[in-house]
């Protein structure tokens, strides 16, 4: 049996299993919970250069770089922003001011007392593009730690996206799961919205280990 067809094998037994474990609740138990805490990593932080926060973790991912900002953590934030959408680039070109989110979440931060508030000049199309961009502007500001915020469920996948990226590089990575997410690892699979997010999630973690064992 070849690697390749030893590692497909495990993914389509591991599917197998997360199947199992949302269809039967005899088993939403401990393996559920196992399956649940897959998905997150929460990195030890320590003084970072900057802290940095995507669009798409939102105002849950705000508070923790908040919270790290005024626990001396990092001095300022950096956000990654996501594409305008065709909706966005129609109302700016008939000259209508709206709000993105990208906005949305800075006027955030500084609401939550984050007085330096950048925006990446590059903007984010998920997560694989984190990685194309963060590792270029981190050297062009010279910076040499950084700690990212991320909900709970995407946080490993981010993780190893991001060490992919940096590998070979000066500037060193710690990953946050934000504290107020929705998805509970412990109970993900008593909600339709969290059900999804996980087995969701669950695939696609699957998928990165398929390409990139090693990471």
């Amino acid at each position: 049996m070849t690697v390749r067809w030893r590692r497909w094998s495990l993914i389509v037994l591991i599917v197998a299993l997360v199947g199992l474990v949302v269809a039967s609740r005899g088993l939403q138990g401990p393996l559920a919970r196992a399956v649940g805490w897959v998905l997150v990593v929460d990195d030890p932080v320590s003084r970072a250069d900057v802290i940095v926060v995507p669009v798409w973790a939102g105002a849950e991912a705000a508070i923790d770089a908040a919270d790290l900002v005024h626990n001396g953590i990092a001095g300022r934030v950096a956000v990654l922003p996501a594409l305008s959408t065709p909706a966005e680039q129609e109302l700016s070109r008939r000259g209508i001011p709206f709000q993105d989110e990208t906005a949305d979440l800075v006027e955030l931060l500084h609401g939550l007392g984050v007085s330096t508030v950048d925006v990446t000049p590059n903007p984010i199309t998920g997560t694989t593009s984190e990685g194309d961009v963060l590792p270029g502007w981190c050297e062009q500001q010279q910076i040499h730690s950084i700690v990212v915020l991320s909900t709970p469920d995407h946080s490993r996948r981010v993780r190893r996206v991001l060490r992919r990226a940096f590998r070979g590089r000066s500037t060193t990575v710690a990953i946050r799961s934000a504290r107020f997410s929705s998805f509970d690892p412990d109970r993900w699979w008593d909600t339709r919205d969290s059900l999804r997010t996980g087995i969701v999630e669950v695939q696609k973690l699957l998928l990165d280990v398929a390409l990139h064992p090693l990471s």
